[in-house]
């Protein structure tokens, strides 16, 4: 199945009071040209996201956008109380041992004891890193399908195309067959305004070995071959961009030699439109897979 490069993917997903959102574009381009961000929340999994987009989406220029956003008012500091209020007991019955009060702060002090306060931002729970990856894949799939149907309207535009290419290619045929007689009547009157004598013979001998020589028939058997091949490629094969673009340069080749040995006014003409499809062809191709 046909692929475009051009695609774009969102998914979003609501999970322990944050919602993720993941955002990816793509644009054509010769190699995978990836760019992910991510916030520092989730930096320990943006390799694993990087590897995972990379391999679905093969080819192109992209950018995956990773977010979060927290939906209630959580605190990631917390107090451990019990261990706060065990501090505080000890503190209060040495200083009453002792016959004194304590100077300064003492709520002060408690708090910078170990393990009083903890920063619980760096605590990932496994259901937020599940539903982060569910959401990536999400937006994969979402991108992947804008791919597919982008890519099928693009091969419908060039294999029309490509029956344009054809189509213009069965008009050559009379004007070949009008071809030959009229080379020959040109190079006579040629040889008649030089008024020099010539032999019949060796002349028309000599006319049978040009016609032979500027002959486009193999020209055009090849390419409407390369037409046909096209076509089954394109219906047939998968990730085809690159085959697609190889195969549109042999198209192109077939069809220059036939307008630089054509000779004719309405053959170059027919060239020239051969030309123009092609041309759109390849800009199509660009933005294939």
């Amino acid at each position: 199945m046909i692929k475009s490069m051009t695609g774009y993917g969102k998914a979003e997903t609501g999970i322990a009071g944050r919602k993720i959102t993941v955002e990816i574009r793509s644009l054509n381009s010769k190699q995978l040209d990836l760019t992910v961000r991510t916030p520092s929340r989730y930096r320990q999994w943006e390799y694993d996201i990087r590897n995972n987009i990379g391999r679905r989406l093969g080819r192109g220029k992209i950018e995956a956008v990773v977010s979060v956003e927290s939906l209630a008012c959580e605190q990631e500091v917390r107090i451990d109380r019990e261990l706060f209020a065990a501090y505080y007991a000890q503190l209060t019955e040495i200083g009453a041992s002792l016959g004194r009060k304590w100077e300064g702060d003492i709520l002060s002090a408690i708090l910078r004891l170990p393990d009083v306060v903890r920063n619980e931002a760096g605590r990932i729970p496994q259901e937020e890193q599940q539903a982060l990856t569910a959401t990536v894949e999400q937006a994969l799939e979402a991108i992947e399908n804008f791919r597919v149907t982008e890519g099928r309207v693009l091969i419908d535009d060039m294999l029309g195309r490509i029956d344009i290419i054809l189509s213009l290619l069965d008009r050559v045929g009379p004007f070949e067959q009008a071809r030959a007689g009229a080379i020959k009547k040109r190079i006579r009157e040629q040889i008649e305004a030089l008024g020099v004598k010539v032999d019949e013979n060796r002349l028309e001998q000599e006319m049978i070995f040009y016609i032979e020589k500027i002959d486009i028939t193999e020209e055009k058997v090849r390419l409407a071959n390369h037409c046909r091949y096209f076509r089954s490629v394109a219906d047939d094969e998968q990730e085809a961009g690159r085959k697609l673009g190889f195969i549109a340069q042999e198209i192109g080749r077939e069809i220059n030699t036939l307008g630089s040995k054509a000779g004719e006014a309405n053959i170059q003409k027919i060239v020239v439109d051969m030309k123009d499809q092609l041309e759109r062809i390849k800009e199509q191709i660009l933005n294939i897979l």
